[in-house]
Order: structure tokens, then sequence, then C-alpha cells
């Protein structure tokens, strides 16, 4: 059972340093020659004790469900779900902000845990897994409240404040699993939180294995990123934070990296990680899997060159993980350097010259869902030999 709302209010609200005790005890002697005395200082008059706290009304949704009432006016609440949509607070205290129905249902489903969820009528308890939501501390506020705290234009009046879900203890949905494919996603320096929940939400969509975040990327539960993302933050494993040495060993043995490029194949400089037209409409796409020389980038660092192709030519073979950079970065030296070793290539998506790169959340989802599509033609392909699930 969660901690009732008014200590959650007290918990994040608690001043940051010890109140200062008024006045020093020193005695001050008195410029007097007879008789001597010492003068002691006159301590202030003691503050007024704080008014006590609005009784707490409290109310059955349902036969052993119980919510409580929040006082008229109580500023706390405020406060308090205004901290929970920091990065800071996610971070030292390990809790993210979900607002909305579907998000927050999909996440109790999933095995997120909910600590306090805020509702404007007992109609939103009501459609939720009610064994899920006994664990939380239940609060009823007005509406008019809720729309003043959320960042959506129409506000559902349905607010949580969970535990940070932890990949490895989820539980995603069964047909999720079932159409889960040996693809994953890496994303380099997606710093814009519209295209990274929309390329979560397009990884989920492909059935990716997993997604996995290099440092750089923004929060995956930052709001404007779970909104985006409609509900992918609960159905396919998200590793966030990674520097490049670990990705590897988040990989499945055997993986090959490929990128998305945005430039011309015959061009030496680094892939930027959506997009673009080649120099001419028949310019050749080089498809060799030898190795290629290396180049310097601006730093003199070594960066080895990637056979590159058209990405609906073949290229997805299990397993293979896509790495999707960002528009104003790109893809990083290590993302190459990581697809180089593993034997990946350079992925073009042409389009008519003149025009500019597709952005990173469409490259991301033509790239994946062409993946899927070679994925599971080549296991019909083989006869079924490999372990590839195959949609009813």
């Amino acid at each position: 059972m969660a901690a009732p709302w008014p200590a959650l209010c007290r918990a994040l609200l608690r001043p940051r340093g010890p109140r200062a005790e008024p006045g020093g005890r020193r005695g001050v002697r008195a410029l007097r020659r007879s008789p001597v005395r010492v003068l002691q200082p006159q301590s202030p008059p003691e503050p007024p004790p704080p008014p006590p706290p609005a009784a707490v009304e409290r109310s059955a949704a349902a036969p052993g469900l119980w919510y409580e009432k929040a006082a008229a006016g109580d500023r706390r609440l405020g406060k308090v779900v205004t901290i929970a949509k920091s990065k800071k607070f996610r971070d030292n205290h390990g809790k993210v902000l979900l607002e909305g129905h579907r998000l927050i249902k999909d996440a109790l489903e999933a095995g997120a845990v909910p600590q306090t969820l805020f509702f404007s009528t007992v109609r939103h308890l009501k459609l939720l897994p009610e064994a899920e939501i006994k664990r939380a501390s239940l609060v009823k506020v007005k509406f008019e409240d809720i729309k003043t705290w959320s960042d959506l234009v129409t506000p559902q009046g349905l607010l949580g404040i969970f535990s940070k879900p932890d990949p490895a203890k989820m539980s995603y949905p069964a047909a999720q699993l079932a159409n889960s494919l040996p693809l994953l996603l890496i994303c380099d320096n997606i710093r814009d939180p519209g295209n990274l929940g929309t390329i979560l939400r397009s990884a989920a969509g492909a059935g990716c294995e997993k997604v996995l975040l290099t440092k750089g990327c923004v929060d995956p539960w930052e709001p404007k990123v779970l909104r985006a993302g409609m509900g992918a933050h609960f159905r396919v494993p998200i590793i966030a934070n990674l520097d490049w040495e670990s990705v590897p060993t988040n990989l499945p043995a055997g993986t090959q990296v490929c990128l998305a490029d945005n430039n011309d194949p015959g061009s030496t400089s680094l892939p930027r990680g959506a997009a673009s037209a080649p120099a001419s409409p028949t310019a050749p796409v080089k498809s060799s899997h030898k190795a290629a020389p290396e180049h310097e980038d601006e730093e003199g660092a070594a960066i080895p060159e990637l056979a590159a192709q058209h990405y609906y030519k073949d290229w997805a073979r299990a397993p293979v993980a896509v790495v999707i950079g960002g528009e104003t970065q790109g893809l990083s030296p290590a993302a190459l350097g990581l697809a180089a070793s593993t034997g990946g290539r350079r992925l073009l998506i042409p389009v008519v010259p003149g025009v500019d790169s597709l952005n990173s959340a469409i490259a991301a989802g033509i790239l994946l869902f062409e993946g899927r599509r070679q994925l599971l033609w080549r296991h019909k392909q083989e006869g079924g030999r490999q372990k590839l699930p195959v949609p009813g």
C-alpha cells in the first residue's frame, strides 16, 4: 500500500535545510559602572503554530476501494504534480508522471507500480484494473485543478505517479510478444521528444525486440515523449542512457548493425541518420560486403567507411539492429565503428533530388517496417526453419 498523499506532499515539499534558531544566547555586558549586570537579548516572539491540515474526506469507489477527497484550495497538489514532471524528480525519486486513461491502463496491465492516482470522477477508477490501483493512494480532485496541471489541450481528468518501470520486470502484452522479431533499434542523439516518442511507437508497431537509447538522447519518460509514444513504453523494452561501450552487451550474439543514412552513396562524410536524394537519379549504390577503407573526421579520428545500399535491397538477416541518428548531431563515430565491426551497412532512403532529408522518426518507421518485411519473407522462403513469428 502506497503512503497517503499528504505524506507524499510532505516528502516532496520538505525544506532543504534545518530552520535557523532565533537569536544567540551569548550575554551582553552593559556599559554601566554600577551595579554591574548582564543583559540578555530578548528573543523574538514565537511564530504562531501552523494551521492544522484540513480534514481529509474518505469515500469508497467500490467495496474495499477507498479514496481521499482533496481539500478545496490545497495548493500542495499542484506543486507535487509540477515537481513530478521534472527530470530531477525522475532521477532522484525513481518515479514518473503518467497522464490519460489509456497510458495509465497500459502501465498497470504491464506491471508498473502506481504510487498515487489523481482523478476527477470515480468513473475513471472503474475503468482501471481494481486489483492494481488498490496498491496506490487515490485522491479525488476537481477537474479544474487537473486542467491547470495538465499539458494536454483536452485533459481526461486522470494523472498518476508511478515507480519508474524496470524493463526486466515488465509483463508486455501477449500479442506484442507473439509478434516480436529479432529486430532491434538503437537511437543515437535523438533529442527531440516528439521524434523519440514517434520512433518508439514505430518500434512497437514493427515488433522490435527492444530499443536501446544511448547517452545524448532525450529522457524517454519525459511527458512529451510519453504522449507521442502512445503506450509504446509498455509494449517494447526500452534500455536508456547507455554508453557505446555497453551497447554490444545489450545485443543478441551475432547481431548485424546497420545505419540509416542520408548521404550520397559515393560520399565519404559521416552519415546523418535520415534519408536524402542521391547526386543523380541513376547514381549507382555500393553493395559490396568487403571491408571498406577508413577516412578521418574533422578531429582526425579514423572513421571506417561502410558499403551503402538502398533500403529496399536485401539487408535484414536475424538478428539485426538499425541505428537512427538525430537530425542535428547525426550519428556518432562510435555508431559507425559498431556497424563496421559487425559487417553492417549504410541504408539509403532515396527521395526526389532537391528535397530536404526525411526526419529521424519517418526514416526509422520506413527502415523498421522494411526490416520486418524482409525478416518475415526470409522466414517464409526458408520454410520456417528460423524461429520467427508469423502474424495470423
